[in-house]
């Protein structure tokens, strides 16, 4: 925890000439020097960070929800091939979402970390647009559909990973420090500022909204009529702009050291509590090594949550054993890789308890995968004309969703927030767990609406000869983004509450690893699909390049079936987290009535670890 500490100037007399409030312990300006609260943090520096969120979103979404055309039409790989490398493309930018983190808690920092890889980002927006631009570098142009097309091979393939992977690596490495630095401008123990936190988050998630909008209208617009190098060049206009936004808050931000290798105070739990596994845990945890009424004199400089307030819990017991302290008559004091104390065994039962809640968010994202894949080109095998002369492109379909959003979050934020802290007395009126498994819930009907809709569109084509206006699959993308609303904003706000000094960055970037492993597990499906449906006679449901001669439709009828098993699943989760796990998610701050959060409201003091 973070203290406050008022420090006063006094002249010769003892009088009082001048207050200061100095944030002592863990912030620091950019300097290295203490920050002042009146000075630095605050959503007056978030704001910064915001715009990078807000611009680095449009940059990457107007590649990432257009790459299939590219990869399909300029690069000519096949259409399940093509739907492959964009997932895989996105899955990998979330996975470097882990490396992004550990760099900023171990030794960067958040804000050094996003101003080194925004650049990176960059470089492969750039290598990105010189290669759309330049014909050498790519396969003869070819219509993939009537024609036999040569996929790019050597060194025009070679050249469109690098830059593909650069942009992964750049906006991996970002995403987990834009939400955790911006959250760490405000501190979350404080009752003001927690409510302050939880509309950080609902702002966050409305830049990402601009974002995504501008870049499905707007960029998609000029990747479709003035070519994918034009587009890909706007994009890295985009990302040099956001990384204005970040540079220009330096001296307001509040910092957060780097500590070591945050895998090391893991490490050492495991390590202690296997080589103490014969030891019996003691029925009274004062006899902990490390708790409040234990508390060694010198704690193992690795030791990075021993400030924090912790709370001993039930769970993972067996884990208990590294805080076992061995009484054998003499004053020797045992290794770190042998002796834990008590912070850093709840911190590593944190980490354990959330990758249930983690897993459950798979298939959510698996879903999302579809709608920047295949529902693209189910729009590209619709009738895309809205007026005489201008047809949409099947990409800005997804801003449909943004640009209700960006109505639905200031209401959700300004309505149904307080309405809903009346009845539940939480700051973010309802906790970030029922936030997610509300949006669960929603997005299987994204999923069934999308199955009907195909099922029609292919009948029109087949029977009627007739193409179904492009507007018959924007409900599917409205629902999924209602969807998002709740469970991107509550997946990230549980995951950074649930995080102590140290750890913000790394536990934030496993919210976006959800992201994608469920783009993984989008590829595997479709392989897994196509085989087992494949007969001697014809492909599988996904193997044809002509979206009326496949099943799309059993596709998404699969994945709404797996979409509700995962809900139910959550439900278990979610209700064995929250009653084992101290404090409640959504309980910081929720002590309105009293204006103060109070941890023994929620544990009995002898509970308390410090």
């Amino acid at each position: 925890m973070v203290d406050r500490v008022e420090k006063t100037k006094m002249n010769l007399r003892g009088d009082t000439m001048s207050t200061t409030v100095v944030v002592e312990g863990t912030s620091v300006d950019w300097r290295g020097k203490p920050c002042k609260s009146n000075k630095h943090g605050g959503m007056k520096a978030a704001i910064f960070v915001l715009g990078l969120q807000a611009f680095e979103m449009m940059a990457i979404a107007a590649v990432g929800n257009n790459l299939i055309t590219y990869v399909f039409n300029d690069m000519h790989f096949p259409l399940s091939k093509s739907a492959n490398i964009v997932t895989n493309f996105i899955g990998t930018v979330f996975l470097l979402s882990l490396l992004g983190g550990f760099l900023s808690d171990s030794y960067l920092g958040s804000f050094w970390t996003m101003l080194i890889f925004g650049f990176v980002e960059l470089s492969g927006f750039i290598l990105l647009s010189v290669q759309a631009h330049l014909p050498q570098l790519r396969p003869a142009q070819c219509k993939m559909i009537s024609e036999n097309c040569p996929e790019a091979k050597g060194y025009k393939a070679l050249i469109f990973f690098i830059a593909l992977y650069l942009v992964a690596l750049g906006s991996g490495c970002l995403k987990p420090n834009i939400i955790s630095h911006g959250a760490d401008q405000f501190i979350k123990e404080d009752s003001k500022q927690s409510k302050k936190l939880s509309t950080y988050f609902n702002v966050a998630y409305f830049a990402f909204c601009m974002g995504e909008l501008i870049a499905l209208t707007l960029l998609v617009w000029v990747q479709t009529h003035a070519g994918m190098d034009v587009g890909f060049g706007v994009s890295a206009a985009a990302m040099a702009v956001g990384l204005i936004s970040l540079i220009s808050g330096t001296a307001l931000y509040k910092n957060k050291p780097s500590r070591g290798s945050i895998f090391t105070p893991i490490a050492q739990v495991f390590v202690a509590a296997i080589s103490k596994r014969k030891q019996i845990c003691p029925s009274n945890i004062e006899m902990l090594y490390g708790n409040k009424n234990n508390v060694p004199n010198h704690l193992p400089a690795t030791s990075t949550n021993v400030n924090n307030l912790l709370h001993h819990t039930e769970k993972f017991r067996f884990l208990d054993k590294a805080c076992i302290r061995i009484e054998d008559g003499t004053e020797r004091t045992e290794s770190p890789w042998r002796l834990c104390t008590v912070a850093q065994v709840e911190q590593v039962k944190v980490i354990l308890s959330v990758i249930p809640i983690f897993a459950c968010t798979i298939i959510f994202n698996t879903i999302l995968a579809q709608l920047q894949t295949f529902s693209v080109q189910q729009g590209s095998a619709m009738n895309t004309n809205i007026a005489k002369g201008f047809h949409i492109p099947p990409a800005s379909l997804q801003a449909i969703p943004y640009i209700i959003l960006i109505f639905v979050i200031p209401l959700y934020e300004t309505l149904f927030v307080p309405l809903a802290r009346r009845f539940t007395g939480k700051v973010s009126g309802i906790s970030p767990l029922q936030r997610v498994g509300t949006g669960l819930f929603i997005a299987t009907f994204s999923m069934v609406c999308a199955a009907l809709v195909e099922r029609k569109r292919r009948n029109f084509a087949s029977d009627a000869g007739d193409i179904l206006s492009i507007f018959w699959i924007a409900p599917q993308f409205l629902i999924f983004g209602l969807s998002e609303m709740f469970t991107a904003v509550g997946l990230i706000e549980f995951f950074y509450m649930q995080s102590s000094e140290g750890m913000q960055s790394f536990l934030t970037a496993m919210t976006y690893c959800s992201y994608s492993f469920g783009f993984y597990l989008s590829s595997v499906l479709v392989s897994l699909v196509n085989r087992v449906t494949s007969t001697s006679s014809r492909g599988g449901w996904l193997s044809d390049n002509d979206l009326n001669k496949d099943k799309l439709d059993l596709f998404y009828w699969l994945l709404a079936a797996l979409s509700i098993v995962n809900f139910f699943n959550y439900i278990f989760w979610s209700k064995w987290h929250s009653s084992n796990i101290i404090p409640p998610d959504g309980s910081y701050g929720e002590d309105l009535e009293n204006n103060h959060f109070n941890p023994s409201k929620h544990a009995g003091a002898e509970n308390v670890i410090p």
